[in-house]
């Protein structure tokens, strides 16, 4: 491997008929300017891509909280305090999402893919990892921006 809701519920949402999954996004900021991005192992929807860590928010569950569990089982961290940026809602194929994203810039432990995943810090100037979700692609300028100004 390379090391390079609390908003309640389900239902259908803006006519496609699936049910919304909310999912809460970690974007860790390291003190060298460098996102984690992690890839999805196989056997997941969409393996092979890159992706901020995270996951599927449980039933009564804040985003942070769902981070914090989320993270110390796909990462091996416990994280501090995290800070929205954005929610956005995306449809898949196999799901449509609705994506709370929360920037992360400390944490105790060393991140490591405790489920194989492959991970890599990068400048999201020089992102290298492809392919990327694509609801993240359109995100990654506004999100340099607001790492840099924060």
């Amino acid at each position: 491997a390379a090391f390079c809701p609390r908003l309640g519920g389900t239902g259908t949402f803006g006519g496609y008929g699936m049910n919304i999954i909310h999912v809460a996004v970690g974007v860790l900021c390291n003190p060298h300017g460098e996102i984690l991005f992690a890839q999805r192992p196989t056997g997941k929807p969409m393996a092979g891509y890159w992706e901020f860590p995270g996951g599927k928010l449980e039933a009564g569950e804040s985003v942070h909280a769902a981070l914090a569990r989320e993270l110390h089982e796909e990462l091996g961290i416990d994280i501090g305090a995290s800070s929205h940026w954005r929610v956005v809602e995306h449809v898949y194929p196999h799901a449509h999402v609705l994506l709370h994203f929360q920037i992360i810039r400390e944490w105790t432990g060393e991140p490591h893919g405790r489920e194989a995943q492959a991970l890599c810090w990068q400048r999201l100037d020089a992102v290298h990892t492809q392919p990327i979700l694509p609801a993240t692609v359109p995100l990654l300028d506004d999100l340099a921006n607001f790492v840099a100004i924060v």
